[in-house]
């Protein structure tokens, strides 16, 4: 069995948003998921999306897996980036912080089994 890996690191998006999504195509055929991402209002769809197909090209370049049919997510894993840290005005000469966090996404493909 072999694992295929990919990820997309420094995402600025929370991974609070992206866990949402990333729950729903876990553990799911490769063709369920695109399918689930394609229709899904979501803003971060578009970057799993990617993050997927880029995984399914791994497999059939450097593991020669021609099927992609016979592929399945393994497990996806949504880790915190570094925080940016900005500063927005307030009354009274006082500052807010604004936190911009960002996502470390890492999915892991598998061949289903026979």
């Amino acid at each position: 069995m072999t694992e295929i890996k990919a990820q997309l690191n420094y995402h600025r998006i929370s991974p609070r948003k992206i866990r949402t999504v990333a729950g729903l195509i876990s553990g799911k055929k490769v063709n369920e998921a695109l399918a689930q991402l394609n229709f899904l209002s979501k803003k971060s769809s578009l970057p799993l999306t990617k993050l997927l197909k880029s995984a399914i090209s791994n497999a059939k370049n450097n593991f020669k897996i021609e099927d992609g049919d016979k592929l399945m997510i393994k497990s996806i894993t949504v880790n915190s980036g570094p925080v940016l840290k900005r500063y927005a005005p307030r009354s009274r000469g006082m500052a807010n912080m604004i936190r911009k966090k960002t996502s470390n996404v890492t999915i892991i493909l598998q061949e289903q089994p026979k």
